[in-house]
């Protein structure tokens, strides 16, 4: 990761809840209001600053405060650091499927 980017274990244990997930994926749909994003879950306000505050130190959200309102905006970096690491091992399991096919039209003949 870029120096000042949080590392991979943050962003794991970030994504780990699958509130955080939700919000992740609505705020991949655009941006939007701490009080809107915070409407969308069955928990206080304070319950869903606290996912969102995980996620800020994630590097996964930037909050922008325009008066009284924060609004939350997606910041992907970190999305693609994850990609980049799990595509490290998308060979390896392409071989493991690969042999367990073979295995399989194998044991058909």
């Amino acid at each position: 990761m870029s120096p000042g980017m949080p590392g991979l274990d943050h962003v794991f244990a970030a994504l780990s809840d699958p509130t955080r997930r939700a919000i992740v994926a609505r705020l991949a749909r655009g941006p939007s209001r701490v009080t809107d994003m915070a409407g969308r879950f069955p928990m206080s306000l304070n319950a869903v600053s606290k996912h969102l505050k995980v996620l800020e130190r994630a590097g996964l959200l930037r909050r922008r405060r325009d008066g009284r309102e924060h609004h939350l905006e997606l910041r992907a970096a970190p999305l693609r650091e994850i990609a980049r690491w799990t595509s490290r091992y998308e060979r390896f399991w392409n071989e493991k499927l690969d042999a367990l096919e073979a295995f399989l039209k194998k044991e058909d003949d």
